[in-house]
């Protein structure tokens, strides 16, 4: 018996043992009259029920609701218009709403909105959680989901790249931890699961710029993630072609403790076996995440959040056959390449993380926590693989006896490459963060210490063989390409903290918040302080039209961490400093009735100048850095969203970002020839290269995730998840006249999903004995990833032929797959 059908077994045995529990939900507040005075004794009450409860001398309420399913509630006082707002909220989750009643009759007024933070904090984007295990996608989680916002150019990595900046310049918390991953892998195919565990996700917040000064030391993003605390037992398994898990969650002592377990498992086998480069992969990953709470009374709460995974990548290549039509600007015939392999890659890359911390809440408006962790990354690469290649016309003449096969050779040569890499990078963290609501004001605070260890050992090497003669040409001795070999053991101890301060005044109908803070951050590797201030300010004016104006400004620095002091020789520039930007974003978000549907839209622009930039390449995942603070740059661009129910029930999102981000590299001059009617230079003059592209330029970005069901059946549904990303640049290594001169063409992907119930959560139909009788619902899924069938281009290869001319055959990402899935909830 394997794995998957003991998992499945175990799964149904504890759901049948297990009854749920009514779930609920917490709404708390202030009502406010349109002068900006509390309002007690107002009536809050849920649409439809007798359940409520009226609001205190200072207008506040608190109230618990049921989750995971649409309601309203109702806010009324003599003499004032009654306003209804409606609410869909987890298990759990506790919403904060402030309410502004007018003056007049009692008619009642709907209010769409459910969450006035999403709508003043400029870049909020705050998905719904239930929504993730819905995306077709190959990579399950949260990271689906944020692609859809952001974009994508590989659907094998949770990566992303947000406004310009690279994967390096994102923040990622998990319950205030703030999560590292691994650095040496090189591409998707090594990559393992994300972090975040999406079954045990509560609530989604992501910040893609503009962030407030709570948030860490990145340029460009912020993910942070808040896992479930359970209030009564459940679970949930799944199981499909690449992708298994299990979770349970349940509460205990006096409902006092609470915990929630993960396990899950994937490889992505199904997605490799029709790559271009044909061989043996096993990819496989797997792990444990454990949140433990405990409230020792009622002031005083503790959290324990663990993580172990391990992801490992063996790779025996044999024979890849790639082909182009567009080949160079000399041969616009089908051109290829075959390739022979011998050889083998076996990598490993493993994580631990274990955190804890202590929350004080001596009363509703003073909160204090502790938090210390540490993580460890472990990360082993081994690689030794030779490939023998000839390339040159192909004939696809289906009736001749050549077919397939290079009849018209421009090139052969020989490849190797051999690596034998160590990282191990510890980072120990103790920190503190506090808030405190004083009148109008809402102050947060916060300290930490963080001691990172890092421990490097690179040696690899690449040898390049043309047409008889080994790359770079020396007459007298074996010249290897790009040689890297070097150690480092550094650490660091690094200093933060921020004070920010948030205020929301309401002046006869116009609701104003602002935010200012201020953060600093110290290290002693290079001995660099900073200090970065940031403000941000809405406006909800008053009016019939529900509409929010945002705008923030300040700065944002990242010291250098580890692979961006790594130079191209493998050598360590310890005195790199940190790479600075300043940013300023405008916006606005409206909700409106739109396909008689409520909707909302947003719109932002923003503008990001960089100085102190340490340029990078991106090959794949992998990201190279010069090592040196050597460039500025900017990013502009313009962001739209469209979220809304475009059918009934059904949550749907578009998304639609248009950007152009330069650098200018110092000392990036070359030699530029002028030639005559022959191609023989007469003249030569001094150039410097100028603004170029970045590695993450691209114009247009485009995301769209969409749900629908069957009219006369909602257990029937599908969901259709679209990617458009216009052409990237792609650098030649060693050119700096045409650095970044290649083009990626457009990333054009439809993954489509088809599920249907097949056991809905109505129990008192089952009988009494069934096993399924304890169980929410269960559905099947039927997944088609790459509906199209696009042969994306992810990176290209470089060889010459016999002239030695440099030429480009495209990698290729994965083709249409179909994935099948089963969910189980309890």
């Amino acid at each position: 018996m394997n794995r998957r059908h003991q998992i499945l077994i175990v799964t149904l045995l504890l759901a049948s043992v297990c009854f749920a529990q009514k779930r609920s939900a917490t709404v708390t507040g202030k009502v406010f009259d349109d002068s900006g005075h509390p309002l007690s004794h107002v009536s809050v009450t849920i649409l439809g029920h007798q359940q409520g409860v009226t609001t205190t001398d200072s207008g506040s309420f608190f109230l618990k609701v049921p989750a995971e399913k649409a309601f309203a509630l109702v806010f009324s006082y003599t003499g004032y218009k009654t306003i209804q707002q409606n609410f869909l909220l987890n298990e759990a989750e506790t919403e904060h709403v402030t309410i502004t009643l007018e003056q007049g009759s009692g008619v009642l007024q709907e209010v769409i909105v459910k969450d006035q933070r999403e709508r003043t904090e400029i870049g909020l984007i705050k998905p719904n959680p239930k929504t993730i295990i819905n995306i077709p996608s190959p990579i399950m989680g949260v990271e689906s989901m944020l692609k859809v916002f952001v974009g994508s150019n590989n659907e094998l990595t949770s990566q992303y790249n947000v406004r310009g900046g690279s994967y390096d310049e994102n923040l990622i918390y998990v319950n205030d931890f703030e999560i590292f991953r691994p650095y040496l892998v090189r591409n998707g195919q090594q990559e393992g699961l994300s972090f975040i565990n999406p079954e045990l996700v509560r609530n989604i917040n992501f910040y893609n710029g503009g962030f407030q000064a709570r948030y860490g030391d990145k340029m460009s993003s912020v993910l942070d993630i808040q896992y479930n605390k359970p209030k009564s037992f459940g679970g949930s398994a799944y199981i499909s072609l690449l992708e298994q898990g299990f979770h349970l969650e349940g509460i205990g002592a006096k409902n006092k403790l609470s915990y929630l377990v993960g396990l899950r498992n994937r490889s992505n086998q199904n997605l490799l076996k029709r790559q271009e480069t044909q061989g043996s992969y096993t990819p496989s990953s797997a792990d444990i995440q454990a949140l433990i709470n405990y409230q020792l009374n009622n002031k005083w709460s503790t959290e324990l959040l663990g993580n172990i995974s391990r992801t490992k990548f063996s790779l025996v290549p044999e024979f890849s056959q790639l082909t182009s039509s567009v080949f160079s600007p000399f041969f616009t015939a089908n051109v290829g390449v075959d390739i022979y392999f011998e050889g083998r890659e076996k990598d490993q890359y493993s994580t631990a993380m274990l955190g804890m911390s202590a929350t004080y809440e001596p009363n509703k408006k003073l909160k204090l926590k502790w938090l210390t962790s540490r993580f460890e990354n472990d990360e082993q690469e081994n690689i030794d693989i030779a490939g023998a290649y000839l390339f040159g016309d192909r004939d696809f003449d289906k009736s001749s006896t050549s077919y397939g096969v290079i009849v018209n050779p421009l090139g052969a040569g020989i490849n190797q490459n051999f690596a034998r890499n160590r990282l191990n990078i510890v980072d120990y963290n103790l920190s503190h963060k506090g808030s405190y609501e004083w009148n109008k004001h809402f102050i947060q605070w916060g300290l930490g210490y963080d001691k990172t260890k890092i421990g490097d050992k690179l040696h690899e090497w690449e040898y390049q063989d043309s047409a008889g003669y080994s790359l770079p040409f020396e007459t007298d001795r074996l010249q290897l390409n790009n040689v890297l070999n070097s150690s480092a053991n550094l650490d660091i101890n690094k200093y933060n903290g921020y004070l920010q301060d948030n205020i929301v005044i309401h002046q006869k109908g116009n609701t104003y918040t602002f935010n200012g803070g201020i953060r600093f951050n110290y290290n002693d590797l290079n001995r660099q302080l900073l200090v970065s201030p940031r403000f941000g300010v809405s406006w909800n004016p008053s009016g019939k039209k529900d509409i929010v104006l945002r705008a923030a400004a300040g700065t944002y620095h990242q010291p250098p961490f580890y692979r961006e002091l790594r130079r191209y020789d493998g050598t360590v520039n310890t005195q790199l400093e940190a790479q600075r930007s300043s940013q300023y974003v405008i916006g606005a978000d409206y909700n409106f009735i739109g396909l008689g549907r409520p909707l909302r839209l947003t719109t932002e622009a923003y503008f990001k100048y960089m100085t102190h930039v340490v340029p990078y390449d991106i090959d794949n995942v992998r990201i190279r850095y010069f090592g040196e603070n050597r460039a500025k740059a900017y990013a502009a661009g313009v962001e739209m969203r469209l979220f809304g129910e475009l059918v009934k029930d059904a949550e749907s999102w578009l998304s639609l970002g248009l950007m152009r981000t330069r650098e200018n590299l110092e000392n990036d001059f070359y030699t530029n020839y002028t030639l005559d009617s022959n191609f023989k230079p007469v003249d030569s003059s001094i150039v410097e290269g100028g603004w170029l592209r970045r590695p993450t330029d691209r114009l247009i970005t485009f995301g769209m995730f969409f749900q629908d069901y069957l009219a006369t059946n909602k257990n029937l549904k599908v969901y259709i998840n679209s990617l458009y990303g216009s052409n990237l640049p792609y650098n030649i290594p060693g050119s700096i006249k045409y650095r970044n001169a290649l083009r990626i063409e457009p990333y054009i992907r439809i993954d489509l999903g088809f599920s249907a119930l097949l056991l809905d959560s109505e129990r008192s139909n089952r009988r009494s004995h069934s096993p399924f009788r304890s169980f929410d619902n269960i559905w099947a899924s039927l997944e088609i990833f790459n509906l199209i069938d696009r042969p994306n281009t992810i990176s290209y290869l470089l060889i010459k032929d016999f002239q030695n001319n440099i030429f480009t055959m495209p990698n290729r990402l994965t083709p249409r797959l179909v994935n099948f899935k089963i969910v189980a909830r309890w």
